[in-house]
């Protein structure tokens, strides 16, 4: 059996209001992306596959020579969507029955080692493990009319990444064309028939979306340290 983490980092920082890519700006004197491929190979007997556009592949490499980042890892070209760049991923691995992999968002640095081997040990008992917090905002659902009604939220989660599963029951699931409520990868394996397992997700687990998270993840890394 093998564990493999595909890291999805095809953003282009458009949200984020930067002419840089979110997953290479610096975030405690380093960039997002070089950090969350440490977090996963802090994890025994892990690969890590990276998906980038092909037209970022030379600037991660140059990054990588200025950082003297040498942390093992292959690169492999993203699709026109994530769904795409998932399915390029797993395409490019030779997976067996046995084998377990965790699909995690480049921007999200800060998982920790407890959280992606829970999810490895799940994903090995159950088929898939999908990371989720509660929601503590009161939450509404806008409908068509544009009106909107109070959601009840005890019963609701934010899913989170790493986003994992029995290697080839997800490699199974992909072999579908690509639909509009294909939103994560959960949702691409529930479609074939699959059914998901909820781990307890992290708070620190944020995604880097807005400058502020920017601050938010150095200030979680300088009181870890």
């Amino acid at each position: 059996m093998k564990h493999y983490a595909i890291i999805v980092a095809g953003g282009s920082g458009t949200r984020f209001g930067s002419n840089i890519p979110k997953q290479f700006l610096p975030l405690c004197g380093r960039p997002v992306l070089m950090h969350t491929i440490e977090r996963f190979l802090l994890c025994p007997d892990t690969e890590v596959v990276v998906v980038l556009p092909e037209l970022q592949q030379d600037y991660w490499r140059e990054l990588c020579h200025q950082y003297e980042f040498s942390a093992p890892h292959s690169v492999v070209s993203g699709g026109d969507s994530r769904f795409q760049s998932v399915k390029n991923a797993l395409l490019s691995l030779t997976l067996t029955e046995a084998d377990i992999v965790a699909v995690h968002d480049g921007v999200r640095p800060l998982v920790s080692t407890s959280l992606i081997l829970n999810t490895y040990k799940t994903a090995e008992q159950c088929g898939a493990a999908i990371p989720a917090t509660a929601v503590t905002d009161s939450v509404r659902q806008i409908g068509a009319d544009g009106q909107s009604v109070a959601l009840e939220r005890a019963s609701l989660r934010a899913v989170q990444t790493p986003q994992t599963f029995k290697a080839m029951e997800l490699l199974r699931a992909y072999d579908v064309p690509f639909e509009p409520f294909f939103t994560d990868d959960a949702s691409v394996y529930e479609h074939a028939g699959g059914k998901v397992t909820l781990v307890e997700g992290e708070t620190t687990n944020i995604k880097i979306t807005h400058p502020i998270d920017i601050t938010i993840a150095e200030h979680i890394i300088n009181n870890n340290e």
